[in-house]
């Protein structure tokens, strides 16, 4: 059962700071990129739907974390990317030139509400080149730019928790560390995340309703975060809906739940709350080059929620896309005359759309690009990633998964939070 479609940006990351540190980082990404979605799509740096509970730092399961541990970590300020009511990484431009068909452009400003309605709880993609299998705790160029595609906006519909984890490097999903050392690695960076979560429940919610999300690494993190602490207990109450963008989330074939989680559902309406969006977006003409994570498991199906329509069918994706090039791709050009856009992000109403698609290749977010060459505007978006100087295939477009999508994941939040508060007592 296919629900909806959907496409989604994912992470937008320049270079280093030297030229040195960016031809080295910029060679160890391009080397990883295949791996990393595989390890998304497999589960191999995660736990797939049927192994048992997440790995900790000694190798045991893991469970709730206690509140003295979270609070111990969590408590301090600096183990935060974006937290409510100060200035920090979540605060970045994100003026948009909106670029219409006939080719002219208009400036979209970005004024968020000083007290929106609800939270946001957001856990970031792979981004870390570190050495080992874990980033330490530093913060990087890395993770403001991918905050500032995937997150920042999201502060006109929520309050944004974005929690700094050691997460697993892109080392450690190259398939180069020995599997015992990434197991490990997954202990440490999940159950930072579930410290993080339980630190926010205490501390910060106070009853309020909230949207996880997360990107690649960071969905499969909020995936056991929801089977482990979420589902069928008491925090449901409060999850106004789970976006986990660009990962590959099983759902028992024909249902709405089963597979990675028994009682939170797939949403299949813009109006439904504490359901779950899921999707990986391919272009129409390149789908997926299998599917992994389905092989494992009989009985099981790929969800696939399309942003713009939760209920299915095909419909037009209001995105927020760079303006920058994307790992050492082209600048992207929005008009067919060589004019520059001056502004971080650009908006092309009416350009992509997005359907939710079962076939041989899979199931998927399928991206169209209404191309029209009689008119000024571009005819193509970038996004995908190249190796060996072709199209990567197995990546689609998983750089750009939520930026795809971002403007329908904003409409999704404002309309489930509306009926999240009107079934919840004040």
């Amino acid at each position: 059962m296919i629900h909806g479609a959907v496409l989604a940006n994912g992470k937008s990351r320049a270079g280093p700071a030297t030229i040195g540190r960016e031809q080295e980082r910029h060679r160890m990404t391009l080397r990883f990129a295949a791996q990393l979605l595989a390890a998304a799509l497999v589960g191999a740096c995660t736990t797939s739907a049927s192994d048992p509970a997440p790995l900790s730092r000694n190798g045991a399961a893991v469970t709730t974390p206690s509140t003295g541990a979270a609070a111990a970590l969590y408590s301090e300020v600096d183990k935060w990317l974006c937290l409510p009511g100060r200035e920090d990484t979540c605060d970045q431009d994100l003026t948009t030139t909106v670029v219409a068909a006939d080719g002219t452009t208009s400036r979209e400003t970005f004024d968020p509400p000083s007290d929106p309605p609800v939270d946001c709880f957001y856990i970031y993609p792979t981004l870390s080149l570190d050495k080992g299998a874990n980033a330490d705790w530093e913060e990087g160029p890395e993770e403001a730019r991918v905050l500032h595609q995937q997150i920042a906006r999201f502060a006109d519909v929520c309050r944004v928790y974005a929690p700094k984890y050691r997460q697993i490097t892109l080392l450690g999903t190259s398939g180069r560390l020995p599997r015992e050392e990434v197991r490990a690695a997954f202990g440490t960076a999940y159950g930072d995340v579930a410290e993080a979560w339980d630190y926010y429940l205490q501390h910060h919610n106070r009853g309020r309703g909230v949207i996880l999300i997360g990107h690649s690494q960071g969905s499969r993190m909020m995936t056991n975060l929801i089977k482990n602490e979420i589902d069928g207990k008491p925090a449901q109450d409060r999850i106004v809906a789970a976006y986990l963008n660009g990962t590959s989330v099983l759902v028992s074939e024909g249902k709405r739940v089963g597979g990675d989680f028994k009682s939170m559902p797939l949403c299949t309406s813009a109006d439904e709350a504490g359901c779950v969006v899921a999707y990986r977006s391919f272009r129409d003409t390149i789908g997926p080059v299998n599917d992994y994570a389905a092989t494992d498991r009989p009985g099981m199906e790929i969800a696939c929620v399309n942003p713009a329509a939760p209920g299915g069918g095909e419909a037009p994706l209001h995105a927020y896309l760079t303006t920058q090039a994307i790992m050492r791709g082209p600048v992207p050009q929005w008009t067919t005359d060589g004019r520059t856009i001056d502004t971080p992000f650009a908006s092309v109403p009416g350009l992509l759309t997005g359907e939710c698609v079962s076939n041989e290749r899979g199931q998927y977010l399928t991206i169209r690009v209404e191309a029209d060459p009689a008119d000024p505007r571009t005819d193509d978006i970038t996004g995908d990633i190249y190796t060996d100087g072709k199209i990567n295939p197995a990546m689609g477009l998983h750089l750009i998964d939520m930026n795809l999508v971002m403007g329908n994941l904003l409409d999704l939040a404002r309309s489930q939070s509306a009926a999240w508060l009107a079934r919840t007592p004040r």
